[in-house]
């Protein structure tokens, strides 16, 4: 089993920051990577980034344009997205998710409870 908590959401103003964190626990040991997905009201959920636990490399949605940067501590067991100049178009409920690689995001029925991320002016 593995249990997922984000946080970090709150309404934002147009440009503005925020740092969403994922705190894992449970059996993750199969799972190499994490990733965030988002999903705004009446749309799909979307891929915005993916890391793994070891090594370098993140990937990010095409719509990140170097906006976003996704970080770890794993002494923590904690996976970050760093979200600047915030557009309302970002505006969506934010999930973190297991995956077993880079390959194969969004697949493993894992899912935290959200954390909303409003942008407004």
């Amino acid at each position: 089993q593995v249990q997922l908590q984000e946080s970090g959401g709150g309404t934002v103003q147009i440009g503005g920051s925020l740092r969403l964190s994922c705190v894992v626990s449970g059996r993750i040991y199969v799972y190499r990577a994490m990733g965030w997905f988002r999903q705004a009201p009446g749309k799909e959920r979307e891929f915005v980034a993916a890391l793994q636990w070891s090594g370098s490399g993140a990937y990010y949605g095409d719509f990140v344009k170097g906006r976003f940067t996704m970080s770890r501590d794993n002494l923590k067991e904690t996976m970050y997205l760093q979200m600047n100049s915030l557009a309302p178009e970002d505006t969506a409920v934010y999930y973190c998710t297991p995956a077993e690689s880079l390959d194969h995001l969004g697949t493993s029925g894992y899912w935290g409870p959200g954390t909303q991320v409003p942008v407004s002016s």
